[in-house]
């Protein structure tokens, strides 16, 4: 079977049901034990999290684990219990598990199956309504958040950054806080799923700078272990 083991940014827009249009900046994570450093990362740039469990498996070491990260990161936590079109799913036990385990209220866990498609709006619905939007002033001076980074041998380090205060548009000089070193943007994006040149990424969006012109230099990985701002 198939399984997340690196995350993964994408954009996307939503007409909920109070008749607003919201953007979604959702990081998608892996859930194995052996990539808790990815959900680690992801974390800091999030504001809420979705805490999905396998209902046909119930509540397992890593979903506690995840959910500890969550709430020392200070997110909101949404439950959400999937697959339950199969036939092996107890979503009563899932609950119990959900609220004796791990210890959330999981009497408004959204019931969904990805595979099928279902209650997947009601899911987005229950992110609007409880998880609050990203705060920052676009009008001050650039901070931001990398976690996390990669190298293109044909656009050089594409780092995905979480703003935080201000706007990165293209010509942007950053700073690293962890190297001191400065660089020039070249350009900056947003998935949607792929990678997709936008004019600028402004304070409550998330982005990913690309084709930045420096090399994929150690400063890079040290500054993402610090999570540091830029």
């Amino acid at each position: 079977r198939g399984i997340t083991i690196k995350m993964h940014p994408v954009t996307l827009h939503f007409q909920a049901g109070d008749g607003n249009e919201y953007k979604f900046n959702i990081i998608d994570t892996p859930g194995h034990v052996d990539f808790t450093y990815e959900v680690s990362r992801s974390l800091a740039a999030c504001e809420g999290a979705v805490l999905l469990v396998d209902a046909s498996q119930g509540v397992e070491a890593q979903t506690v684990a995840n959910a500890v990260l969550a709430v020392e990161n200070d997110l909101v936590l949404v439950s959400a219990i999937n697959k339950i079109d199969l036939a092996a799913a107890d979503v009563a036990v899932t609950r119990d598990e959900l609220e004796e385990v791990v210890g959330i209220n999981a009497g408004d866990a959204v019931l969904v199956s990805a595979k099928e498609g279902t209650n997947i709006g009601e899911l987005l619905e229950a992110v609007v309504a409880r998880v609050p939007p990203p705060a920052g002033d676009k009008a001050t001076p650039l901070r931001a958040l990398i976690f996390d980074a990669q190298y293109d041998p044909h656009r050089g380090v594409l780092a995905y950054v979480r703003v935080v205060d201000g706007a990165l548009k293209r010509g942007t000089r950053i700073r690293l806080m962890a190297s001191d070193a400065v660089y020039e943007l070249n350009e900056v994006g947003i998935f949607k799923p792929s990678m997709t040149p936008v004019a600028d990424v402004v304070v409550v969006e998330r982005g990913v700078p690309l084709r930045e012109r420096l090399q994929f230099i150690e400063e890079v990985d040290n500054y993402l272990d610090q999570r540091q701002t830029v």
